[in-house]
């Protein structure tokens, strides 16, 4: 990582926690684990909740920091994918949700931050590199949209593990 990365990815950590604590009572880190896709090392995935005791519900937070360069649009396209692969998705929420997440999701680069919390109330909200992108106040997408990580049915049951503290 070059230096210049390193101090954008320590502020945005920084700047990261903070809106993490705003959300989440008492959060601590539950666990975190790399994300590679193939041989390419893709983002670190941090999941927070209250007193680090994750209960499959709201609050938490899931923090990812980007370790190479990616297109929003692909971001929220391979979102949507994952979301399907949960179950059911209706053609119209796909639609719905895929435009929200292209608006929400930037281009990004190596030491960019994205932070998705899931409020109490069912509410997601998003934060890149600590400043606020947007919010969702739809709870079917706020557990579909988590459950890409944190569902047993996810495609990645190897980094779920890292995330849950279990691997």
């Amino acid at each position: 990582m070059s230096n210049k990365a390193f101090a954008q990815d320590e502020n945005s950590q920084n700047a990261s926690a903070e809106r993490i604590e705003e959300h989440v009572p008492n959060a601590k880190l539950v666990g975190k684990g790399m994300f590679s896709y193939y041989f390419w090392d893709v983002y670190t995935g941090e999941l927070f909740a209250p007193e680090g005791t994750y209960n499959n519900a709201p609050p938490f937070a899931l923090r990812l920091t980007y370790q190479r360069e990616l297109e929003g649009k692909k971001i929220a396209e391979r979102s949507i994918d994952e979301m399907k692969k949960q179950g059911d998705v209706s053609s119209n929420n796909a639609q719905k949700w895929l435009a929200l997440m292209e608006d929400i999701f930037p281009d990004v680069s190596e030491g960019d931050v994205i932070t998705g919390i899931a409020t109490e109330d069912g509410k997601s909200i998003f934060y890149v590199n600590g400043e606020m992108s947007d919010e969702i106040q739809d709870s079917t997408f706020t557990q579909r949209f988590f459950d890409i990580w944190l569902s047993e049915k996810t495609s990645e049951p190897k980094f779920r593990k890292k995330l849950l503290g279990k691997g």
